[in-house]
């Protein structure tokens, strides 16, 4: 069946490519906050922490440590690689601001559903403008291996234009 003129082409959606992009931006995600709990950097930002905490006292039972990096994994690879796989069609621009433009929602949700959660205030204030700057460059960087990454993974190389050239 042939699309209707003037009508841009339907754009497939792959689950996939969006856990395996989400899982691939998850990683590398994963090294700067290691790295910073290493150097003892921020200690009050500490997402795996906060999750363990928040899920403990939703299940009413101390969750074990690991439970932080199986929900982090969770969340940025199941959560936001399948939102992602369904979003990005509408998203503007190439792979790489389509990443950057997820990267801000996902950071926005954060600081709107989860930093209140987590007893750190609406928008993290309790962390202070350090911690809210490290939340968005993260998401950024997480957004940025999402949108570069998606296209390869997803069976659609021909949308992983970095920039417009």
């Amino acid at each position: 069946m042939r699309e209707p003129q003037g009508l841009a082409p339907r754009r497939s959606v792959s689950l996939k490519g969006g856990l395996t992009a989400g899982f691939v931006a998850t990683v590398v995600l994963s090294f700067p906050m290691i790295g910073s709990s290493v150097l003892g950097r921020m200690p009050a930002l500490n997402p795996v922490g906060d999750i363990v905490r928040v899920a403990s006292a939703l299940a009413g039972v101390q969750l074990p440590a690991p439970f932080g990096w199986v929900g982090f994994f969770f969340i940025g690879a199941v959560v936001c690689g399948i939102a992602y796989a369904f979003v990005e069609p509408s998203l503007p621009g190439p792979a790489l601001v389509k990443g950057l433009v997820f990267g801000v929602f996902i950071w926005l949700a954060m600081m709107i559903v989860f930093m209140p959660v987590a007893g750190h205030g609406l928008f993290a204030t309790a962390l202070g403008l350090p911690g809210v700057a490290a939340t968005l460059v993260l998401h950024l960087v997480h957004g940025a291996v999402l949108g570069l990454t998606y296209p390869h993974v997803s069976g659609a190389p021909d949308r992983a234009e970095v920039w417009p050239g």
